[in-house]
């Protein structure tokens, strides 16, 4: 049995703040968590630009 479909560990850090992406997997993996961590890292994102343009 050749399985192709191997899933990786998600790496927050690693995903682009820009487009849609799909977060999809069973109950109380951590969706909400991670979801939580990329909103923070796109607001801190943008705190870093605004000040810089200060």
């Amino acid at each position: 049995m050749n399985n192709t479909n191997i899933k990786e560990k998600l790496n927050i850090f690693k995903i682009p703040l820009n487009g849609i992406h799909l977060i999809e997997a069973s109950a109380g993996t951590g969706k909400t968590f991670t979801i939580v961590l990329l909103y923070l890292r796109l607001l801190l994102g943008l705190k870093k630009k605004i000040q810089k343009n200060f």
